[in-house]
């Protein structure tokens, strides 16, 4: 064996040992991951929307259009919050919400967000205080601030976002969820955002495997099997005498 294969060999073992350990953890997080009860994750069942009789529940569009901004309306929405008729208009440079009878533009402030989390925890427990990000958060990472952080003293320690904009719920979390992001983080190996499988990091991984692969082959021709079929030519010579 020269010189060269034996560090080869060293380095495949050490690689081999890294990816392995990598391989564990992909395992043990997707077992996780399909093990934990994805409605418990997503904060469990959703009450029943509320819904009003919204066909000429608009009266207030007049009064809407005159506190716009000149941009171009680039959407329009009717729906109800706090089953109350609202209207949701997004320009290209907001969004706003309003009352949909009376024109008055709704703001969505602490009571507000604590009142729209309490309507849509699925056993309507008590929220604590409403906390506004101004920055994104884990969390919420998918989503613009400024958000109102409404935590709930349940069993699964629950945490609702509310858009500050909007009065959306935005994301429903509680600890299931935290375990469940916890395995989602180390199965994608995305350590800083947990949201990309397109990172330098599990390129690299990639990579290593696919190096660990060739110079299994290479090391496996080049040193096992030489050593490995000496019983054949044994048995040839042998039957040849």
């Amino acid at each position: 064996m020269t010189i060269k294969s034996i560090w080869l060999r060293r380095i495949h073992k050490w690689v081999g040992l890294a990816i392995g350990l990598q391989f564990v953890l992909w395992t043990v997080s997707g077992a996780a991951m399909a093990l934990l009860d994805m409605e418990t994750v997503a904060g469990g069942p959703r009450p029943q929307a509320i819904q009003s009789a919204l066909a000429g529940e608009a009266s207030g569009w007049p009064a809407i259009v005159g506190q716009l901004d000149r941009g171009t309306i680039e959407g329009l929405r009717l729906k109800t919050l706090l089953e109350r008729p609202v209207v949701e208009v997004r320009t290209a440079r907001s969004t706003q919400t309003f009352d949909a009878r009376t024109g008055v533009r709704v703001t969505i402030d602490a009571p507000t967000a604590r009142a729209i989390a309490q309507s849509n925890h699925p056993n309507g427990a008590s929220p604590g205080a409403a906390k506004v990000l101004t920055e994104r958060s884990l969390p919420v990472r998918d989503h613009e601030p400024p958000i109102w952080r409404v935590d709930f003293a349940d069993d699964d320690a629950s945490t609702y976002y509310v858009s500050a904009t909007t009065g959306a719920v935005l994301e429903r979390r509680n600890d299931t969820w935290r375990w469940w992001d916890f395995f989602w983080m180390l199965h994608n190996m995305d350590y800083a955002d947990r949201t990309s499988f397109n990172h330098p990091l599990v390129i690299t991984a990639g990579i290593a495997m696919a190096w660990l692969a060739v110079t299994g082959f290479w090391l496996l021709f080049r040193t096992m099997w030489r050593h490995d079929f000496v019983w054949i030519r044994i048995g040839r010579r042998d039957h040849q005498h």
